[in-house]
């Protein structure tokens, strides 16, 4: 969650008011853990990486300094510790601090755990992405929007952020015809590139094999899936709304009707999807 709410979303959509709750209570722990912004590095260097298609975050010839952005990781854990939490949340966040007070070089394998390294078992790996992402992606504002000005998109013709390399977690579809061009939205570091409008992004199959599924009371939303792979992307139709409608959690009633027409996921999420789906 990136901003308030549009008066009357969640009255349109009251099922959406306890994931709405949690995320208001984890932007608030972030913004008032004293984090800071990650300044961005010498894009030159990173040209070549850029070309071989080696995301910003994991290059070594244009390094991002990450730590800083998890120290205040325990300061949001002790902050949402005193928050009103659904029970098995809050016994997570205890746990997780515990956890990191007890094992101080937990915090030195955070970075790596966020950028995919399963290696190692994490307590809580869920929540731990959950609040690690959403307070890295604050402070690498300035990282993403310096490589969104710097890089060539036509050049990026990848199916993964060009950022931190995470799969797509939403699509959007801008601009006006015959202009319109399709973006992939990355979930956890929050940048957006452009991918080929007639090509999914889980397989890269063809146009011939990609549907669409229009949503009752959501005209600027809809479902995009393939016939083949039957992987499918929440898709925002159009520009202004980008903090409501890229937001992930706030569409992910789209997730559970996706699902119910056996539909598949493949989308990179912060959120457990199967929690819902269970429930």
């Amino acid at each position: 969650m990136t901003g308030p709410l549009p008066e009357g979303w969640l009255e349109d959509h009251p099922y959406l008011r306890p994931i709405a709750g949690l995320c208001a209570r984890v932007d608030h722990a972030v913004s008032g853990s004293g984090l800071a912004e990650v300044a961005p590095p010498a894009l030159e260097g990173y040209r070549d990486d850029f070309e071989a298609g080696i995301p910003l975050l994991t290059s070594a010839n244009a390094p991002v300094d990450l730590a800083p952005a998890v120290v205040p990781l325990e300061g949001i854990l002790r902050t949402l510790q005193a928050e009103p939490l659904p029970e098995a949340i809050s016994g997570e966040v205890s746990a997780l601090a515990a956890e990191l007070t007890r094992n101080p070089a937990l915090s030195r394998q955070v970075v790596p755990l966020l950028l995919g390294d399963d290696s190692f078992e994490a307590p809580s790996p869920g929540l731990l992405r959950f609040l690690g992402w959403t307070a890295l992606a604050r402070a690498l504002r300035p990282v993403v929007e310096a490589l969104a000005a710097w890089r060539d998109d036509e050049r990026w013709q990848r199916r993964y952020c060009p950022g931190c390399g995470a799969g797509p977690a939403m699509g959007q579809i801008a601009g006006t015809d015959p202009a319109r061009h399709r973006l992939l939205c990355c979930g956890r570091c929050r940048s957006r590139w452009r991918w080929r409008r007639t090509q999914c992004p889980f397989c890269e199959n063809d146009s011939h094999r990609l549907a669409g599924i229009k949503v009752e009371g959501e005209p600027d939303l809809r479902i995009d899936h393939c016939t083949e792979c039957r992987g499918y992307l929440k898709t925002y139709v159009g520009q202004g709304k980008e903090s409501l409608l890229l937001a992930d959690w706030t569409s992910l009633h789209l997730d559970l009707l996706a699902h119910e027409r056996g539909l598949e996921r493949k989308a990179t999420s912060l959120y457990d999807l199967g929690s819902l789906v269970e429930s």
